[in-house]
């Protein structure tokens, strides 16, 4: 395993439709170790409910996972190399509780309140949702995305505190997470430094991710976990590829479904920066950085996290007694073009 090296900050500026904007990124280069041990999840963070109950989270005092002895362990995952995406296994949407706070919501008659945690890319999966789930029905989505966080980045941010301080402040119903673009870096961990993908970086990760996890099921949230996209950097690509595997097998271990973007953005070549839309047309979907998408990314790779939560609403309608929602008007019938909406994204994750 090669030193890791902290390399120049870098400055970049993206542009996305008529949204723009810029932040400082920075990032260690060298050795890669991306192989995903067996057992990520802390083992004193609960497992989820079964279908039907509340679904909380675990206890104080996370522990890192190779001090929880008789967990069975899962075959480990192979090595990602560059351009392959890795194996992704995803809890069934069956499998994933109603809370009690979603079916209280729609019994008050008040707006499923969904709740979008994460960096840029938290910001551009909460434009894609916005507009996918309208307030028109039902819905009310919020941005609590920060720009340049991460696991990695607690001395600027500590995500578990900040989501902690922002659920008691407006609890959410459902929670939308995705992190990772700024963590292909390493971490001090116990006073030292922890190569990215090393056994010490995924265990201090994952506790971290975990106690996220457990902060916004204390809070009655049902959670899912948004994968990053395809890179078009090979070497990127590869850390990228890493940091969906280790989500991937972490969320399996939470009971958190994990959506896999990488094939909504893909091209049969791997990296493509259009992609055809529902018509066949060829669209821009990538931003110019190759790693953020473009507006019409973000919805094309939301789509179906919105319709996988529209069917857990329905299911939570059932059990609070509730007809069910009309069906959504087909698209542009008398209905007014809805005015682009400028968001901002930052470079925290540039190659």
């Amino acid at each position: 395993m090669k030193t890791w090296q902290l390399v120049a900050d870098r400055t970049a500026v993206l542009f996305v439709g008529v949204a723009a904007g810029a932040a400082i990124g920075f990032a260690f280069a060298g050795g890669r170790d991306p192989v995903v041990p067996p057992a990520l999840v802390p083992q004193d963070v609960a497992p989820p409910p079964p279908v039907g109950a509340s679904d909380q989270g675990g206890v104080a005092g996370i522990t890192p996972p190779a001090a929880a002895p008789g967990v069975p362990a899962a075959p480990p995952l192979p090595p990602v190399q560059p351009g392959v995406p890795p194996a992704v296994a995803s809890v069934p949407d069956t499998a994933v509780a109603v809370t009690p706070s979603l079916v209280r919501t729609l019994a008050e008659g008040r707006p499923v309140r969904i709740g979008v945690y994460g960096d840029s890319f938290g910001d551009g999966v909460w434009s894609g949702l916005n507009r996918e789930l309208p307030g028109k029905r039902g819905y009310v989505v919020t941005k609590y995305s920060r720009q340049a966080t991460g696991f990695t980045r607690y001395k600027s941010l500590d995500l578990e505190a900040h989501t902690r301080q922002q659920i008691a402040e407006a609890p959410v119903d459902i929670a939308v997470v995705s992190y990772g673009a700024n963590d292909t870096q390493g971490v001090i961990a116990d006073g030292h430094l922890a190569n990215y993908m090393t056994p010490a970086w995924q265990a201090l990760v994952a506790r971290r991710a975990a106690g996220l996890v457990r902060a916004l099921r204390g809070g009655g949230a049902t959670v899912y976990w948004v994968g990053l996209p395809r890179m078009r950097k090979a070497t990127f690509d590869a850390d990228i590829s890493a940091m969906n595997a280790f989500y991937a097998r972490l969320m399996a271990d939470l009971g958190v479904p994990f959506i896999d973007t990488r094939p909504m953005s893909s091209g049969p070549d791997g990296f493509a920066a259009y992609l055809p839309d529902s018509s066949g047309k060829p669209v821009l979907m990538r931003a110019d950085d190759g790693i953020h998408m473009s507006m019409n990314g973000y919805v094309r790779i939301t789509r179906g996290l919105a319709q996988r939560i529209e069917a857990h609403v329905a299911a939570a309608r059932m059990q609070a007694g509730l007809p069910p929602a009309p069906a959504p008007s087909p698209a542009g019938a008398g209905v007014p073009p809805r005015p682009a909406q400028a968001v901002r994204f930052d470079m925290g994750a540039t190659r």
